[in-house]
């Protein structure tokens, strides 16, 4: 089974991925994660959301991770890793690293990578959270084949976070296996061959936890015009939401089928998606997602 296979099946199904994983863990039994040296650059909110779920879900331990940041206020945030795995500058602590995380504002890249690259060698695995960073201009910045690209989003922060993820060719199954569980520490994960789907995936779930609070709160904003207090709407709108997730997850239907499970013929369902459907509100988020992508790409030239 070459990579391409291997993640092809373990997209699949849950239960699939379940005995696959039970499967890959016996066979790969030898490699223990905690035996890794991990390094986080950059302390913002994906960079601290990676470094707390590696230490909460005992990926790796806190002596065995070590931090490249900028700021006090990024140090705060990570207060149980020890002053003497925390740095301010590249130096030859970086080559200690299996793993290196790049969690830095796309911005901020270039003058990382200058820095960053003389301590760099090729059997340390790189993984960039930088939107719209590609594979070959981390290759050619960085010049170590080893590589991953990923685009986590905001429920990362709570462990239900969903990250779509690609690779260079220089990674063994071995090696993938291990990043797919670190990145599954924050939720779950899904490989795509095709880099340019991570740039569909920032459309879709990357920027997707915004529109579902874009559309909570004009519910919830409908909910106090019809008389509820705001407690009294975001608890009607959240319960409602949480439960139709779970409703979804765990059935067989499709959405357009649970919608008419809702949606009774002459009632009051179908009277809202009367209006829906006359301002064309599906196809406006639509449209509203393929311009998050268009903007992906604008952002990685």
């Amino acid at each position: 089974m070459n990579i391409k296979e291997f993640f092809l099946v373990n997209n699949l199904t849950k239960n699939t991925h379940f005995l696959l994983q039970k499967t890959f863990i016996f066979t790969f039994l030898f490699i223990n994660p905690k035996n890794m040296n991990i390094l986080i650059i950059g302390a913002g909110n994906m960079g601290t959301t990676y470094a707390k779920s590696l230490l909460s879900s005992h990926f790796t331990t806190k002596e065995k991770m070590t931090l490249l940041i900028r700021s006090q206020a990024s140090r705060q945030r990570l207060a149980e890793i020890a002053d003497e795995n925390v740095f301010s500058t590249p130096n030859d602590f970086v080559k200690s690293a299996d793993i290196v995380i790049i969690s830095v504002k796309p911005q901020d890249y270039n003058i990382l990578a200058e820095n960053l690259k003389p301590f760099l060698h090729p059997e340390q695995i790189v993984i960039s959270i930088m939107a719209g960073v590609s594979l070959d201009t981390l290759y050619n910045t960085l010049q170590i084949p080893k590589i991953v690209r990923a685009m986590p989003n905001l429920p990362s922060q709570i462990g239900m976070g969903m990250t779509v993820f690609s690779c260079s060719a220089g990674l063994d199954r071995k090696e993938l296996f291990i990043i797919q569980n670190l990145l599954n520490t924050t939720g779950k994960s899904m490989y795509v061959e095709d880099e340019n789907l991570i740039n569909s995936a920032t459309a879709i779930s990357g920027s997707g936890p915004a529109y579902v609070y874009y559309f909570m709160d004009s519910m919830i904003k409908a909910g106090e015009k019809l008389g509820f207090s705001k407690s009294q709407a975001e608890m009607l709108v959240q319960q409602t939401f949480l439960g139709s997730i779970h409703l979804e997850n765990q059935h067989t239907l499709s959405c357009e089928e649970l919608i008419k499970k809702v949606a009774s013929k002459g009632g009051t369902t179908e009277a809202a998606f009367r209006i829906f459907e006359e301002k064309n509100l599906s196809q406006d988020i639509q449209e509203g997602a393929f311009n998050a992508y268009k903007r992906a790409l604008e952002l990685g030239k």
